[in-house]
């Protein structure tokens, strides 16, 4: 997958945001002609998938031109429209299901179940229009085409349950979180933090006792204490290299990956020259990065005696870098993974 920013422009600032987004007078979008190239040859890589990003890309004036062109590329199996919602209307419906081609998903941000815990981060009266827009999506039919993301922290968790059925009430495909990284805005905010173990380890005893909850996030959750609990005597499925998952920003860097926007590791022109040039450039300085992964999984202290250890393998690298600015430091999620592999039901 590839992760593509077409612009920095936002019409919400979100506590927890980690590009500096803002005003579309402050950052105006990235030329569509730029942006239609890139996609052309983003699927000429053989990629399988493309994430429209923003800010918010439906600030962009010509973002159903691209949206359209990358679901017409031969090769690409999905093409995720990241939003947070508040900008859909029948208008935007209307050109999503008139996109012919590769399947569509329309990931919605949306952080609470009521504005109490919602609007706490993106805004007063974000929730509701977020909730409109998820609306529109659902009445149309596209509910099957659209995924909730929800950011966990300590003032929203136990909003999940509660989200789980909104979203399958509603007829929404799937609702997926993640755990708050302290970076961007949210490293600035004395008002947001991540969830605490107690907290999971609440979330997992109502997956024992409730089978309701169970039934349905089997349907369409993925959340990572569940996932990680359901998979702790087990190595891990998959062992994360890095670089399968660039993201190009709106000024045209590539970076390994969307959670490590590391300076070092950042190559610049994708915007001026052709993406196959940029990225062999890239692989070169990306080379590194699996060795490093590697060398997380046999060095980390609190890896060697973790009953978790196969499952986890040291974490994401990427999160690391994101939380402290060392690759080979702790996870930031270390003492959630290990409430979790420790939790007895």
């Amino acid at each position: 997958m590839v992760t593509l920013s077409m612009t920095n422009a936002c019409n919400l600032r979100c506590r927890h945001c980690w590009p500096d987004s803002g005003s579309v007078k402050s950052f105006p979008p990235v030329p569509t002609q730029t942006l239609g190239r890139l996609v052309n040859e983003i699927a000429d890589l053989g990629t399988e998938e493309i994430c429209l990003a923003g800010g918010e890309p439906l600030l962009h004036p010509d973002w159903y031109t691209i949206l359209e062109q990358a679901c017409g590329q031969a090769g690409i199996k999905r093409v995720t429209l990241q939003t947070n919602g508040t900008l859909i209307d029948d208008a935007v419906v209307d050109k999503l299901k008139a996109v012919e081609g590769a399947r569509i998903l329309v990931q919605i941000s949306l952080d609470g179940t009521g504005p109490r815990t919602h609007d706490m981060v993106r805004g007063k009266g974000s929730f509701e229009r977020s909730l409109s827009g998820l609306r529109h999506l659902c009445e149309s039919g596209l509910g099957p085409q659209t995924q909730v993301a929800f950011t966990e922290m300590v003032h929203n968790f136990a909003d999940l349950p509660l989200l789980l059925e909104l979203a399958d009430e509603m007829g929404i495909s799937r609702c997926v979180s993640g755990t708050l990284v302290s970076q961007g805005r949210a490293k600035a905010s004395d008002h947001i933090a991540p969830p605490t173990p107690q907290q999971y380890e609440r979330l997992l005893d109502l997956y024992q006792t409730d089978t309701v909850f169970r039934s349905r996030y089997e349907r369409i959750g993925n959340i990572a204490a569940l996932e990680w609990f359901k998979g702790r005597s087990q190595g891990s499925a998959q062992r994360c290299v890095c670089i399968e998952t660039p993201y190009i920003d709106a000024q045209g860097l590539v970076y390994p990956c969307h959670y490590m926007p590391a300076p070092a590791f950042a190559v610049e022109g994708a915007h001026e020259r052709s993406l196959e040039s940029v990225i062999t450039k890239a692989l070169g300085l990306w080379a590194c990065l699996p060795v490093l992964d590697h060398r997380r999984r046999e060095e980390l202290k609190p890896c060697k005696t973790c009953v978790g250890k196969e499952h986890c393998a040291g974490g994401c690298s990427g999160r690391a870098y994101a939380a402290s600015g060392n690759f080979t430091s702790v996870e930031d999620r270390c003492h959630l993974r290990k409430s979790v592999y420790n939790w007895n039901p």
